[in-house]
């Protein structure tokens, strides 16, 4: 989906050299207070802010800014319409979207792909893309980070970020000056704490200081949580648009942050009925219907954050119509949602045609998303989800949830010195008090004070006293700790209940929460409480809710009960070891020649600012806007009357009444006028835009021409005071002043052929690498591999079978654990033959031509995976003389190009070249690499890249011809494979490919 095509062109800006928030995000990670997917997150919303202009994503989804450039060449379509696509980027951006691959292999949109095949010219595609990111006009984004991941914390670093930018760029329309974060209408009880963790968030984790200290003391913040007061009320009766009119007390608000309930800002409370309201305008009909919404709306330069959007599903018709309201009074800057699931309970549809209707699984408008069990991998508890099979009575399910808890967690307390909690909820709050707390104390022995029961009341029971400030404090350190550790709850804590300390849950019947809350509610024992540390979590439930949790987990994560136990377990989540094979594989090390450019910078011209400066006030119509003209006339007193006669709009009427009258046309440009200007801070701007390269003195010691060209660009009024001329295009004209004090450079390059060695593998950068399942070869295949390394002499078929059943009998006690808790073990049951069956794989059976070291991390690509393993499936290739070598994990390499352009007569550097693939052959008698083919795999999201291109450009042309010409022969060829052309395809090309170049024993130097 969008995310996936987003990450890959945040990944390429990121890499490049003019990336302008590099240091700001090394600088987020070395504080090491935030998560990486909280700073990968940060690096989306700022990709598209800055190098998305913050549009809106249907407008960059037309534009092609997401989706890859196609070769349109190299796709099974008719010539007819191959042009179409070429010429319409909305209908290629849309195409290239209906073929990217799901997980399974298969295009993402079939049906749409295949329409626009048939016939491109048939669809709308701008009202389709639009339709897709619900129409909207603004920036509107939703980030997806899992319970426990920090969104809270995510949502004060940006707003930090944006009045960073603001701070910097004031007239910058792409960063917001004030701020509402909206709690979904069932989760009110968040209000504070939300507020509390922005308010106590320290801004020195993204942005260090001085610029944190001044921003926080800038901040100011209220709830709007306030319920109205009388009518008698002076001013206004609503006491939190009181609190909202207060920041207009300054001439322009800046630095709000307002956190209300969304509910506030959707209903209405005015009667349609009403004849007067007919007489009122849209403003005045709005304020009376909610007044809070009305004046919440007039806040300029606005960001709304809305928490845990996918609640607004309900009402998001009406939170639709409010933003789109407030956006039409040109006040929204963007919209940030944030979720832990992108997922839709019944997907979104987009009708096509008449047709057909394609459907969307998960939220159009995620731009980033980081999965639950990949969160629970990292740094969540790992729970253990246990199903009680068969046990129908609830006070049974919690005596062994309690148990269990009291045997694994019983005497836990993490290192602030709060103790393990445990959940149960319960349905109803008879059920709580009369059944389930009895139960603790009484068949379970439980003491009280250990016990915590919160609930609303009703008739029957009123909520417990103090209920509601110790169930605010569980999670409070030592020495304040809280006693209790059994939280009995009715309806309350199913979401937005951050108590890190909660470390299991317990749903004992179908209801204690609602149906499609089980995810959340089971989930709320994930957060972690000590950084870094390896902690668990227990979740029991009955038959039902498992069910659910199974269902909601497939729907909204893409995860299963079986998947979370597994992480839990450890398979698949301890870090891998990883070995170098390099002596075993005596693999030397590579030659090669590099292109080294040297630069030399030479002054042309020295400075001279005074003439410069006279250069740009006499050529300053250059720098207007004349595009526009007004017709006027002089006659100011008989222009007035007729506009008075005629109103706005009747030019031709209005033009013959004033030459009635006897006054002459004058047709002239009209000034624009701006912002106040003043020359002072004119010259702290020029300043500050050099960097301060260019001081304040500096720029004074030439005051009479600057003085000029200030008096043209800036207006004076009848007040005497100044204001910009918008007509000027004032940042060019400040370029041009800053120009003036800097002496005219020309680099010189000169290039020489140097001779280079490269090992293939840095063995001191060799380290663990998380478990995933793109390893290859596994890790019975690896422990295979080493042991026949380290005993080179085959053992006996008697041996090797002991050796087989040993390592089985231990992985099937594993999955009949897992059958013992009620979880599906068919799949594992299916590796577990694959891994053992008699015959050896192929990894360890090709172990000496391929592997100098265990195991390949193929993370980032299954295309790369599959490559590799057909290739050593390849008969020509096993009866070769050839070898195969992972070279495209960053950092593990020696074998490294640097790569230049050539423009003029000079080089330029853009960047370095890693070839993903190396398929080498040797020399018999010295056994040195003699021909190497460097194969280069590209998932299509990167294949048309132009810093990619420009690489692969110098590789095949420049790199290929020098070392030709230094070795006397083709000892390096190259080969591009592309994902989309299908596996099949590619092994063909690199067959022939293998044959062309490694043919035969060719004669060649050395």
């Amino acid at each position: 989906m969008l995310d996936e095509l987003i990450a890959g062109k945040k990944k390429q800006w990121l890499e490049a050299d003019s990336c302008p928030v590099k240091g700001m995000l090394d600088y987020m990670r070395k504080q090491g207070r935030l998560r990486e997917p909280q700073v990968e997150a940060i690096a989306t919303y700022l990709f598209l802010k800055i190098a998305g202009g913050n549009k809106p994503l249907w407008r960059l989804f037309a534009e092609n800014f997401f989706t890859p450039d196609l070769d349109l060449a190299r796709l099974k379509l008719s010539e007819a319409t191959r042009q179409f696509l070429r010429e319409n980027e909305a209908a290629r951006a849309l195409y290239a979207f209906s073929i990217q691959r799901q997980e399974d292999g298969k295009p993402l949109l079939p049906e749409l792909e295949g329409l626009i095949s048939d016939d491109p010219a048939a669809l709308d595609y701008e009202r389709i893309i639009k339709e897709i990111f619900y129409e909207v006009s603004y920036a509107d984004y939703l980030m997806s980070l899992p319970m426990g991941a920090g969104k809270t914390f995510l949502m004060a670093a940006i707003i930090y970020l944006d009045l960073l930018f603001a701070e910097n760029e004031r007239d910058n329309p792409h960063f917001a000056h004030n701020f509402i974060v909206l709690i979904p209408s069932g989760l009110k009880s968040s209000i504070a704490p939300s507020l509390k963790t922005i308010q106590d968030f320290d801004p020195e984790w993204v942005i260090p200081n001085p610029a944190a200290s001044q921003i926080r003391r800038a901040l100011s913040f209220e709830i709007l949580d306030e319920q109205k007061s009388a009518k008698s009320s002076n001013r206004v009766r609503n006491p939190n648009v009181q609190k909202v009119s207060q920041c207009f007390d300054r001439p322009h608000p800046y630095a709000n942050v307002f956190v209300v309930n969304a509910e506030k800002v959707i209903l209405d409370r005015l009667d349609e009925r009403d004849p007067e309201l007919i007489k009122q305008s849209e403003d005045q009909r709005d304020q009376q219907a909610n007044e809070l919404r009305n004046w919440l709306g007039k806040i300029p330069n606005l960001s709304i954050m809305i928490d845990e959007v996918h609640h607004a599903a309900t009402a998001d018709i009406k939170l639709r119509q409010v933003v789109n309201r407030w956006q039409a009074g040109g006040k929204i800057v963007s919209v940030l949602g944030f979720s832990g699931t992108p997922y839709l309970s019944g997907k979104d549809q987009v009708a096509v045609n008449e047709e057909v209707t394609i459907r969307f699984p998960r939220i159009a408008n995620t731009v980033y998303y980081y999965p639950l069990i990949q969160a629970v991998r990292s740094f969540l508890k790992k729970p253990q989800v246990k199903i009680a099979q068969g046990v129908q009575e609830r006070l049974a399910l919690i005596r062994q949830g309690v148990e269990d808890f009291q045997e694994r967690f019983g005497a836990k307390r993490y290192a602030n010195g709060a103790i393990a909690k445990l959940a149960i909820y319960c349905g109803d709050i008879e059920t709580l008090e009369e059944k389930v707390d009895p139960f603790l104390t009484g068949d379970l022995n439980i003491p009280k004070a250990e016990i915590l029961k919160f609930h609303r009341g009703n008739k029957a029971y009123q909520t417990p006293d103090g209920a509601e400030l110790a169930f605010r404090s569980l999670d409070h350190p030592a020495p304040h700790a809280a006693p209790q550790r059994y939280i009995l709850l009715v309806q309350i804590g199913k979401e937005g209940w951050d108590c890190r300390s909660l470390t299991g849950v317990i749903l004992s019947q179908q209801g204690d929460c609602p149906r499609n809350m089980v995810l959340q509610t089971s989930c709320r024992c994930l957060r972690s409480v000590d950084a870094g540390a390896a902690e668990e979590a227990l979740i029991w439930l009955n038959d039902g809710n498992a069910q659910t949790l199974n269902e909601q987990l497939r729907q909204q994560q893409r995860t299963s009960i079986e998947e979370i136990n597994s992480a839990d377990a450890g398979l698949g989540v301890a870090p891998v070891e990883r070995h170098s094979r390099m002596e075993q594989m005596e693999l030397p090390a590579l030659d090669f020649y590099q292109l080294r450019v040297n630069y030399q910078e030479v002054i042309k011209k020295k400075v001279q600012t005074e003439q410069d400066l006279q250069a740009l006030c006499d050529a300053l119509e250059d720098y207007r806007d004349n595009a526009s003209t007004t017709i006027i006339t002089d006659f100011e007193a008989m222009e007035g009357e007729v506009k008075r006669k005629y109103g706005q709009g009747l030019e031709a009427s209005r033009d013959t009444d004033i030459k009635a009258m006897g006054g002459e046309l004058n047709i002239r440009d009209v000034d624009e006028k701006g912002q106040p200007a003043s020359f002072a801070h004119w010259l702290h701007d020029i300043a500050k835009g050099s960097f301060y390269t260019i001081s304040t003195d500096q720029l004074r010691q030439f005051k009479e021409p600057l003085r000029a060209l200030f008096g043209k660009i800036a207006m004076e009024q009848p007040s005497g005071e100044r204001c910009w001329n918008e007509r000027y295009d004032r940042y060019a004209i400040e370029s041009r002043i800053r120009l003036a004090f800097s002496p005219r450079r020309e680099l010189r390059t000169r290039f020489e052929v140097i001779p280079d060695q490269a090992e293939l593998l840095l063995v001191d950068k060799l380290g663990p690498v998380d478990s995933n399942d793109k390893l290859y070869p596994n890790q019975a295949d690896v422990k295979r591999i080493l042991q026949l390394d380290e005993n080179p002499e085959p053992t006996t078929e008697e041996e090797r079978q002991e050796e087989q059943q040993k390592a089985r009998q231990k992985v099937e006690q594993a999955i009949e654990a897992l059958k013992e808790q009620g979880m599906d073990t068919n799949q594992l049951e299916g590796q577990l033959e694959d891994q053992f069956s008699d015959q050896p794989s192929v990894a360890v059976a090709q172990r000496d031509k391929s592997f100098h070291y265990l195991p390949y991390n193929f993370a980032r690509s299954g295309f790369e995976l599959e490559l590799l393993r057909k290739v050593l499936s390849l008969r020509d290739f096993q009866d070769s003389a050839l070898e195969i070598y992972y070279n495209g994990e960053r950092g593990l390499t020696g074998f490294v190009i640097h790569c230049f352009q050539k423009k003029g007569n000079s080089w330029r550097n853009i960047g370095r070249y890693t070839t993903d693939f190396l398929i080498i052959q040797r020399d018999p008698d010295k056994k040195a690499i003699s021909k190497a083919l460097m194969v280069e795999t590209k998932g299509e999201g990167y294949a048309h890249d132009p810093n990619f291109q420009a690489r692969k450009s110098f590789v095949e042309s420049a790199f290929l011809e020098q070392n030709k010409k230094q070795f006397g022969y083709d000892k390096f060829d190259f080969l591009y494979l592309q994902d989309t052309d299908g596996i099949d395809d590619n092994i063909v090309m690199l067959n022939r490919k293998i044959t062309e170049f490694f043919a035969g024993e060719q004669n060649h130097a050395g």
